[in-house]
């Protein structure tokens, strides 16, 4: 989403220096953020059922994923269908947690501009930033590899991966059954 501002060697901003994290606000500049006005027209066209925006974190050793608690719109079955998901995913991959993390917004804190919560709200879907550190993974047992020198490695990485994409699988059924069902409503 940002090819610009990779090749620049930025981890976030684009060419125009802004933070694609954090312009996903109403109304999107379309000027400053290109990258993602295009990704949210697509977005409008196709739907949402969930989305997960990956990051990297440096300082926490966890794999561990930020949720849209704060968002006005969080309801008891978006609730439910998030812990369904962090459970499965528990249950997939031993390395994501829900005890190491970022302190949880409240209901109707949630900075809007942010692109988890700007999809969760404007799609009314699951929506997670995950992420993932730069550094070796404890967990409840200790280090992840004990002994390890290699830390979180691409072959970790990805493993991680294809048991993300399980869980999803997992939770696509109630995800879609809920937009349906709004749909219908509509």
């Amino acid at each position: 989403m940002n090819p610009d501002g990779s090749w620049r060697g930025h981890l976030r901003t684009n060419a125009a220096g802004v933070n694609l994290n954090r312009a996903w606000k109403e109304p999107v500049d379309r000027e400053e953020a290109p990258e993602v006005a295009l990704v949210l027209d697509y977005m409008d066209e196709v739907g949402v059922d969930f989305l997960c925006d990956v990051h990297g974190d440096e300082a926490i050793p966890a794999v561990f994923a930020a949720g849209c608690e704060g968002v006005p719109s969080f309801d008891d079955t978006r609730a439910e269908m998030q812990s369904r998901f962090y459970k499965t995913l528990a249950m997939m991959c031993p390395e994501f947690q829900t005890t190491v993390g970022y302190p949880r917004t409240g209901k109707g804190k949630a900075n809007l501009s942010l692109a988890k919560n700007a999809i969760a709200e404007r799609f009314q879907c699951l929506a997670m930033t995950l992420e993932m550190p730069f550094i070796d993974v404890k967990t409840e047992h200790g280090l992840y590899a004990a002994g390890s020198i290699d830390g979180w490695t691409p072959q970790r990485s990805a493993a991680f991966g294809a048991d993300y994409l399980g869980a999803i699988l997992d939770a696509l059924p109630a995800l879609r059954a809920k937009r349906e069902a709004e749909d219908a409503d509509k």
